[in-house]
């Protein structure tokens, strides 16, 4: 491998979009997390519902600014590395980008102050509007970003005049063939990782003070994770399907990536599922197979005679790179069935009357919180990687993408980026863990009375179903 200023360009980008794409990931869940904590309040006055939204707000405000600080650099990155892919691509993906600013990042700029620092000096209702516009501004966000690289996935809409690609139809464009899978696929998956992430967070606090921490820290806990598990637990099957959905547009359009997902190397029918393989790029053959017979095809064409295509289709040049491709694809896959099983476990367990007791499973939940966040980045290591070796499909090659700049210029770039990246990145987890382990404060309920000083009628952890350590249920468990 040579490490020229094209390979250099690619790990440089790569470090900052993975760094980046994390924080988006959490705060476009987070921040309906936070709209769906204000409703309930407003509509039941549960003030532990305004304890965990005022909770969890400072964990979204620390991760939206450092997803906004990662994203302005890889900004800059398509003028100083990529600027011929910025010619080619500009009177397309310009205006894009240019709508997600006007249309979602304005919307988030204009709210985020009210959401953040409002709730004491506007009405109830206007607080929760602006909570709301926020969470539709990353949902907006995300529409026009995916837009923008599902056309380069799968581009249409467009002709090349004098080597720059013009829009010819805007619609196309913008809702091009790959687009609605993979945006609903993303949002989901985003939703997903929040609700882990908040279920894994919510299992350790439960963890760490089973029995000493103050009855609505616990309740808190309880709650949010009840709610997490249940959103999981009816929307992973859903992202299964549009995951299975999703496959087959990538079968009809990208029929080279699709055949490096499933280390196929000959165009077959009656293919097996290949569970395990060490792919050999070098001999086109797989070693150490281990698969299914048939299954494959009926799984990725829905036929058990379905024709999948091979490697060997096309020159090797033309061939992503396998090894990650094949590999980030079942680690995906394998963290989307662990989910899966959280919440069928999360289930059995409601029904027990045992699903805030049991320490296996809350050890369980702990250890999937950053299950979201790695199955969105292997995703993306399908997605980019498996384009290869086009940056826009079949149009543009990515060693035809990049600036005529210097190795050394890139290299000295990147080591600056990582040195600040560890430190700001470093600073900003130090902060979000420091936030976690000192879990809910205590916050005043609707009727301005503290609910760790002076409540109302004594709070019990039996408002929760607590059972404080006998092992029975005092009441049923949400």
């Amino acid at each position: 491998m040579e490490f020229d200023a094209l390979m250099l360009s690619r790990i440089q980008f790569a470090f900052t979009i993975a760094f980046h794409i994390i924080f988006p990931a959490f705060t476009i869940g987070l921040a309906s997390w936070l709209a769906a904590l204000e409703f309930n309040w407003l509509r039941t006055g549960d003030p532990l519902y305004r304890n965990l939204f005022r909770f969890w707000v400072k964990v979204f405000a620390v991760s939206f600014g450092l997803g906004v600080v990662s994203g302005i650099v890889m900004s800059y990155q398509f003028g100083t590395n990529w600027s011929r892919f910025s010619e080619f691509t500009g009177n397309v993906l310009g205006p894009v980008i240019a709508y997600e600013v006007i249309t979602a990042f304005f919307l988030e700029a204009a709210f985020l102050g009210i959401m953040l620092f409002g709730w004491e000096r506007v009405g109830d209702r206007l607080h929760f509007f602006a909570t709301c516009m926020v969470a539709l501004g990353t949902l907006i966000s995300a529409f026009w970003i995916l837009s923008a690289n599902s056309w380069m996935q799968t581009p249409d809409g467009f002709a090349i005049e004098n080597g720059k690609a013009v829009p010819v139809d805007w619609f196309k464009v913008v809702f091009n063939p790959s687009f609605p899978l993979r945006y609903a696929h993303m949002v989901m998956g985003c939703y997903l990782t929040t609700a882990f992430a908040v279920a894994g967070m919510s299992a350790w606090m439960l963890l760490r003070h089973p029995h000493d921490a103050p009855a609505i820290k616990l309740a808190a806990s309880r709650r949010s994770l009840s709610m997490a598990l249940w959103f999981a637990t009816i929307f992973v099957p859903v992202q299964i399907l549009i995951g299975d959905l999703h496959g087959l547009g990538v079968l009809k359009y990208q029929p080279t990536k699709l055949a490096a997902i499933e280390g196929n190397w000959d165009r077959m029918d009656n293919m097996p599922l290949r569970l395990f393989a060490l792919p050999d790029e070098v001999a086109e053959t797989n070693r150490y197979e281990i698969a299914i017979p048939k299954i494959g095809s009926w799984v990725l064409t829905h036929a058990f005679d379905g024709v999948v295509p091979g490697l060997k289709d096309v020159p090797p040049d033309e061939r992503p790179p396998v090894w990650p491709v094949f590999f980030s694809f079942r680690i995906m896959v394998g963290i989307g069935f662990a989910m899966l099983g959280i919440g069928l476990w999360s289930l059995y367990l409601r029904w027990k009357g045992r699903l805030f007791t049991d320490r296996t499973f809350l050890t369980a939940a702990m250890i999937m919180t950053p299950s979201g966040f790695g199955a969105v980045l292997f995703g993306w290591f399908v997605a980019e990687i498996g384009r290869q070796p086009y940056v826009v499909y079949g149009h543009l090659r990515t060693a035809d993408a990049v600036s005529p700049v210097t190795a050394g210029a890139v290299t000295a770039s990147l080591l600056i980026f990582i040195v600040v990246y560890a430190f700001v990145f470093g600073f900003g987890s130090y902060y979000l863990a420091k936030l976690l382990r000192r879990g809910p404060d205590p916050v005043e309920d609707i009727r301005g009375e503290d609910l760790h000083r002076k409540p109302k009628r004594p709070f019990s952890a039996a408002d929760e179903g607590f059972d404080g350590g006998s092992g029975r249920k005092a009441l049923p468990v949400r």
